[in-house]
């Protein structure tokens, strides 16, 4: 990639800064398009908030109104953050937004990588006029830089540990993280969650739902829609790399504790007792050994690999720790996936899923475009 966004993307060494001083200042240059986005729809939580924004998207559009979806990480290029209407933004579109906004930070070294692409994806949504903006949180909500939005409703998926570093170590205090994004004049709502996670967030509608996360994910998503007065027709949604089958491969991008839980509970639900070879990828900063403790559970054969990730764990340590944890396991390459025998389970980390969809060809849109300086996930 070349151009201003390839400049942006470079912002990936000035890490992340949470907080919220950055990206008022750099869109008050911008003319604060943050305010001219139509109708703002901003999604929190630890796992799910993806596939409610994709599922509220494609009802949005499938009941006529334009619509803009920004998202994060992406799974193989950086477009797929940008959705325009239902696809990924044309690569000459998000690059005249992302001139403006490399205009605007002139010699600022202070703006971090996400506050400049979430800056872009307001000048985009603005000055395409659409009518509908779904902005998902990059990490945490309170300090998170699409929080200077101003929402017309607020929703907060199922909330876990990850990011405990940055958020807090228990799950209340990750909760009240996530409940920064609920501000006065925006109807709010609580997914399915535990009721630790109830008591530390108070929304206007709490969802409840016993089904596996993508019903949990669909009843929350209906819920936004009946608030908003709009069918719940998710017919055409599509949200890859997240329980995706493609003959004999699952891929999914878990990558933490709960999304690993959610996972073998789905899996168990509609795969019967099936042991899968296991394809695992994971960035060191994750909880690598809980989630193979969890996926142990489905899991036969280990294939450890590398994922493209500059953070992504060495094979070998991925392989010392399933044999750990007990399972029989060596280093793989993902040029070989198709190679490993029965049915295979691929997951670990949104890059590896994108990986693994390129190498079965079931990437839907286009070549990839691999960002080396994800930092989120």
């Amino acid at each position: 990639m070349t151009g201003a966004m390839a400049k942006l993307l470079e912002r990936g060494r000035f890490g992340m800064k949470p907080g919220l001083e950055n990206i008022r200042r750099l869109c008050a240059k911008l003319g604060d398009p943050q305010k001219e986005l139509g109708m703002v729809i901003h999604v929190a939580g630890t796992n799910g908030k993806g596939q409610v924004c994709a599922l509220i998207d494609q009802a949005l559009r499938n009941a006529g109104f334009r619509t803009g979806r920004y998202t994060s990480p992406h799974l193989v290029k950086v477009n797929e953050r940008f959705f325009l209407d239902g696809r990924p933004a044309d690569g000459e579109i998000l690059e005249r937004a992302a001139e403006k906004v490399l205009a605007a930070l002139g010699d600022d070294t202070e703006i971090t990588y996400f506050e400049a692409l979430t800056a872009t994806a307001f000048v985009l949504y603005r000055d395409a006029k659409i009518d509908y903006t779904i902005l998902e949180t990059g990490l945490g909500g309170r300090l998170d830089a699409t929080n200077i939005c101003e929402p017309k409703l607020t929703i907060i998926t199922k909330v876990g540990m990850d990011h405990c570093d940055w958020l807090g170590d228990t799950v209340a205090a990750i909760a009240k993280e996530k409940a920064g994004i609920l501000k006065d004049g925006a109807t709010s709502i609580l997914g399915p969650n535990s009721d630790e996670v109830k008591a530390a967030i108070k929304t206007d509608y709490t969802v409840e739902c016993e089904g596996d996360f993508t019903e949990q994910n669909k009843v929350t998503a209906r819920k936004a829609l009946e608030i908003l007065g709009v069918e719940a027709n998710f017919e055409g949604t599509m949200w890859p790399g997240r329980a995706q089958k493609i003959d004999r491969f699952i891929v999914d991008g878990a990558h933490n504790p709960p999304g690993a839980e959610a996972l073998v509970q789905w899996l168990k639900a509609n795969e019967g007792g099936k042991k899968f070879s296991l394809v695992m990828g994971a960035c060191g900063d994750k909880a690598v050994d809980e989630v193979i403790g969890i996926l142990r559970e489905v899991a036969g054969k280990g294939y450890a690999v590398k994922t493209k990730n500059p953070r992504s764990l060495e094979a070998e340590e991925l392989k010392e720790k399933m044999r750990k944890a007990g399972m029989d396991a060596e280093v793989w390459e993902m040029t070989r996936i198709r190679e490993v025998p029965g049915d295979v389970l691929v997951c670990g980390s949104l890059f590896l899923a994108g990986e693994a969809l390129e190498e079965l060809g079931a990437y839907p849109w286009g070549e990839g475009q691999n960002d080396p300086w994800e930092k989120l996930k």
